[in-house]
């Protein structure tokens, strides 16, 4: 009887985590700066930094285009730790990447050394190739 409790129990879990697995990857799992720093160390991934505002059209406009790309959400939360900073908000972030237009974009190695840099409004297709370019070469290292 007690078995049976389990096995019941097991089954219960095993169809909702399938239920809420295909939820998960319909968005962005992103990450506030120090939490997401903080598991990039602890997880050995890239951060992918993206610097925001809530008045800026082209930071819209990737939120709503280029982040809901399902190829976009699969690589970013599969190969990088997405962070999004409201440059508003955190503003010491944002100066210490020296960030001067919106939106902003960072790439950051597992150390903490910044890879690489693109400024302006990404596409997705840009940035497929961007995330194609960081994960083939630390593949390459």
């Amino acid at each position: 009887m007690k078995i049976a409790k389990v096995l019941i129990l097991l089954l219960v879990l095993l169809a909702g985590g399938a239920a809420s697995g295909p939820a998960a990857a319909d968005k962005i799992e992103w990450h506030t700066y120090d939490s997401g720093m903080a598991r990039s160390k602890f997880e050995k991934k890239k951060v992918f930094l993206h610097f925001y505002a809530d008045w800026c059209k082209y930071c819209a406009d990737m939120e709503n285009k280029t982040f809901k790309d399902p190829a976009v959400i699969a690589a970013l939360n599969r190969n990088f730790i997405p962070i999004r900073v409201d440059s508003d908000r955190d503003k010491q972030t944002a100066s210490l990447y020296r960030v001067k237009g919106l939106p902003d974009t960072w790439f950051i190695s597992e150390s903490g050394e910044v890879i690489g840099h693109r400024p302006g409004y990404i596409s997705t297709d840009q940035l497929m190739g961007l995330l194609n370019v960081v994960m083939t070469s630390a593949a390459a290292k």
